[in-house]
């Protein structure tokens, strides 16, 4: 009889492919690699070989330069290859530009890694493809039902809307380097925002990627004090998109009475918007929240869920509930980066 664990299990090194010779987004290098999306707590450098979506590779090389693998194979969506005893291939995540789950089938058992995930549409990548599996592997990032997200375009109205109310304040808004300062963005150009957006210099190369591959975000300005022409910049009304660990630098006390905000799905709890100092938290995730969690699973889990990295006690329950074989992951080292 054919166990999950014989086609996938859990190592101090991470999910290892026994039939197919490969980690799926290893803690450390490893010969062979195949890797869900570029957040720096998935896609690590110095693996032998790396498997990935062409975006992921992209932004891996963008990241850590092009010698970051010894070799590397460029899988389209829906694509099937070989590895080894198993047929792999890469479906949408709907989490960051190339993001994917890992689809393993081998010996008529099917099992999906999903990696970081989310449901709803984001126009700077693919939507999320709903992949049946016998054992889904599921993220929990969100995995309470405190967690449901509002709806983005609603955010980003209040956003403008304080934008309009304080015109005399810059908006500095915290958002990750790659994936939510390029989605909000282009959030804010679907709301009808034309406006130059002023960046942070560490947000330069990765807009520039996903420009690149296709995602228009319309006209970037470096947030510097002074212009092209030697004149000093005045912020007020505009908004300038930053790293959030840029708020607690001399960088970000150059801006006149500034208004700080965050995007992020932590930004519903309280307590995080106040760590954060945000005046003005905005609820964006690029995480699934409680009930897209459980939706995913109803849709693509036939007989097991194994859950990782997050709030995974309740959402076991639920599965269990649901008739579903559940079990922990506890895969140490993921972060929050895509929050």
């Amino acid at each position: 009889m054919i166990r999950p664990s014989d086609l996938l299990r859990e190592t101090p090194r991470g999910l290892w492919c026994e039939p197919g010779g490969f980690f799926i987004d290893p803690l450390r290098p490893a010969d062979r690699a195949v890797i869900t999306h570029g957040h720096a707590d998935h896609a690590r450098a110095g693996h032998g070989a790396v498997a990935a979506t062409p975006q992921t590779l992209a932004i891996m090389a963008a990241r850590y330069g092009e010698d970051f693998t010894q070799s590397r194979q460029s899988l389209a969506y829906g694509e099937r290859v070989r590895m080894g005893e198993v047929e792999v291939s890469l479906h949408p995540a709907g989490h960051v530009l190339g993001s994917a789950q890992a689809r393993l089938e081998w010996k008529g058992l099917v099992i999906t890694v999903s990696g970081d995930y989310k449901r709803r549409r984001d126009p700077t990548c693919a939507r999320f493809e709903p992949v049946p599996s016998h054992v889904y592997v599921s993220e929990a990032t969100f995995g309470l039902p405190v967690f449901r997200h509002p709806d983005d375009a609603g955010e980003i109205a209040r956003l403008l809307a304080s934008l309009t109310a304080q015109p005399e304040r810059a908006h500095l808004v915290g958002a990750y380097a790659l994936g939510k300062a390029q989605r909000v963005i282009a959030l804010l150009r679907e709301a009808g925002y034309h406006d130059p957006v002023y960046i942070h210099g560490a947000m330069t190369a990765l807009c520039d990627l996903y420009r690149d591959h296709g995602v228009d975000l319309g006209e970037l300005r470096p947030a510097t004090v002074k212009g092209e022409d030697g004149e000093k910049t005045d912020f007020a009304g505009k908004i300038i998109i930053a790293p959030p660990s840029a708020f607690h630098t001399p960088w970000a006390r150059r801006f006149r009475d500034p208004l700080f905000a965050f995007a992020s799905g932590w930004m519903g709890v309280r307590a995080r918007a106040r760590q954060r100092g945000a005046e003005l938290p905005l609820v964006i995730s690029d995480h699934a929240d409680w009930d897209e969690l459980t939706a995913t699973i109803k849709e693509c889990a036939r007989e097991a869920v194994w859950v990782t990295h997050g709030r995974e006690d309740a959402l076991m329950r639920w599965a269990e509930l649901e008739g579903l074989e559940a079990r922990p992951l506890s895969l140490a080292g993921y972060e929050e980066e895509g929050e």
